[in-house]
Formats: C-alpha cells, sequence, structure tokens
C-alpha cells in the first residue's frame, strides 16, 4: 500500500491532475504489482518561487517531484520498472523525462499503522511486497 505524492511547480487543468495521479497509479499498480484499489496519491502544487529546482532544467515549470513510501521489500527492478513507467506516463502531460525526479522511501511494515490502527506487520495484506 505505497503513498505517493506529486508535487508539481504549475497549475494544471482539474482533468490533467487527476491524470498525473493516475500516471502515478498506474504506474505503481504495474511495476509493485499492488490492487488497482489500493490507491493513495496526493498532488501538490507550489507556486514556483516556493518550489526550487535545478537551473539545468530547459523547462524548469515541468520540474516534477513524485516521492513514495512503500513496504520495505520491493527489488531493485520493481523499482527500476517504477522509475521507467512513471517517466513514460508523464510524457502525455508535456513533462519532459529529466525533469522528473523520483524518490521511494522503504519503510519496514511495523512502521505503518492501517486498518482501524493495525500495524501491518500483522496483516495479511493481500498482496506481495517482494516483487
Amino acid at each position: 500500500m505505497p503513498s505517493a505524492q506529486i508535487e508539481v511547480r504549475r497549475e494544471y487543468s482539474a482533468a490533467d491532475e487527476a491524470g498525473l495521479i493516475e500516471a502515478v497509479h498506474a504506474a505503481l499498480v504495474s511495476a509493485f504489482k499492488i490492487p488497482p484499489q489500493d490507491k493513495d496519491v496526493r498532488l501538490v502544487v507550489h507556486e514556483p518561487h516556493r518550489f526550487a529546482c535545478s537551473p539545468r532544467l530547459t523547462q524548469p515549470e515541468y520540474f516534477t517531484l513524485v516521492t513514495i513510501d512503500c513496504f520495505a521489500g520491493r527489488s531493485v527492478d520493481a523499482k527500476r520498472n517504477l522509475y521507467t513507467e512513471i517517466v513514460t506516463n508523464l510524457k502525455a502531460f508535456n513533462i519532459p523525462p529529466d525533469h522528473t525526479t523520483i524518490l521511494v522511501r522503504d519503510h519496514p511494515t511495523t512502521n505503518w499503522g492501517i486498518r482501524a490502527g493495525q500495524a501491518a506487520s500483522d496483516l495479511d495484506l493481500g498482496f506481495t511486497i517482494n516483487v
């Protein structure tokens, strides 16, 4: 049950905002093999002066930071697939591939309180973490 946050430096239409969320979620479903209904993705739109990025970017208004907190156990290959799929999916929104940074933060299941305050390590999650 990854929790993802997308941060951008420009406004998008409501339809494109929903599309950005779906683009990241679809990549998580494909690469991490999570159930499609396991959706936890937030979009934060920053004023450009409040969200600095590298001056080397040709279109800094398209800089996009995707941060994913997830259960530890995903393989390096699964993470590589995730990175590729996110960048590929974001192309539909004219986000250049080199303008996207993706951070994956792995946490032990004992650090997640879910389903009415239970430790994730004590539950049958319904999917495999070790992909």
